[in-house]
């Protein structure tokens, strides 16, 4: 599936959220609970979560240009950086609300059915949630992958404002709706957190996780013990695309079309354990000294 056809995930994530503030807004207009405000202002950070998802998966649906050679997959790591820069700043928003009910608090009406209203938006967001990790998986979207874990983090906290609530109404106790508001923002900033720093090591260039290297190592080492040998091997994720560089080291007395023809099939066999990546192969010959001095990335003078 190309970044293209994903894009109809995210139009399900923007309608999910503008559903979810919808009936999350009922709950806090009906209860005047600054727990199921909070639980409110995170949908509306999902839903700028979402548009920006759509925007970036529509870029990273560009075709490769003469600016952009490698294709435009970084675009993705924008999206999941800027959703938790937002469920940053949302948490700021819900921790100061939530101090101010604690320093003047207020009694919480209508809580059966707000608390009622507040579960199908929860509902609502569990069953996209569930529809965007696995889609994000398959087709490796972090960006979809961000936007269902931020849902999931999202049907945690609605439960933990609804366990907050339901006990308020138990017990009278009307600190527990702005101390369960303060948790919701502890844990929402550890999200947050979590997206920016998975954003930044694609941004970085992060080798593939080690079951994609250890396959790659499996098919070089097939090829290892029919006497050929391999150095420089690079590996970078970017987006749903992964981009996988090596040097092949081949008897010096090959002709170019013999090392040529199983430089394909070697790349032809990783593509086979990594289909999504992109392989790059450069042929030297085993016996020339300074066809090893280049295994690190700055090639040392000579």
């Amino acid at each position: 599936m190309q970044p293209t056809s994903l894009k109809r995930y995210a139009w399900l994530s923007i309608a999910a959220a503008l559903s979810t503030i919808l009936l999350k807004g009922i709950a806090w207009r009906l209860t005047g609970s600054v727990g199921l405000l909070s639980d409110a202002i995170e949908s509306f950070v999902n839903l700028a979560g979402a548009l920006m998802a759509l925007w970036m998966l529509t870029l990273a649906a560009l075709p490769a240009d003469d600016d952009h050679a490698h294709g435009h997959g970084k675009a993705e790591y924008f999206s999941s950086a800027f959703e938790g820069f937002l469920i940053l700043l949302a948490a700021l928003s819900i921790g100061y609300a939530a101090v101010d009910r604690l320093l003047h608090p207020q009694a919480i009406e209508a809580i059966g059915i707000g608390l009622a209203v507040s579960v199908a938006a929860s509902i609502i967001n569990l069953a996209t949630a569930r529809i965007l990790l696995g889609v994000g998986r398959k087709h490796r979207s972090i960006t979809l992958e961000a936007d269902a874990h931020h849902l999931l983090t999202d049907v945690w906290t609605s439960a933990g404002v609804i366990v907050g609530v339901g006990l308020v109404w138990l017990t009278g106790w009307l600190w527990l709706d702005p101390a369960i508001a303060l948790l919701v923002a502890a844990n929402i900033v550890w999200t947050g957190w979590q997206l920016m720093h998975r954003s930044a090591a694609g941004l970085m260039d992060v080798s593939l996780a080690a079951p994609e290297l250890g396959q790659i190592e499996a098919v070089l080492d097939g090829y290892r013990r029919q006497g050929l040998d391999f150095h420089a091997l690079r590996t970078r994720q970017a987006g749903s695309r992964a981009f996988v560089t090596l040097h092949v080291l081949v008897p010096g007395q090959w002709t170019v079309q013999h090392g040529h023809d199983w430089s394909e099939r070697i790349e032809a066999d990783i593509r086979g354990a990594v289909p999504y990546a992109h392989v790059t192969t450069h042929l030297e010959p085993q016996e020339d000294p300074l066809s090893h001095l280049d295994r690190d990335l700055d090639r040392p003078p000579h």
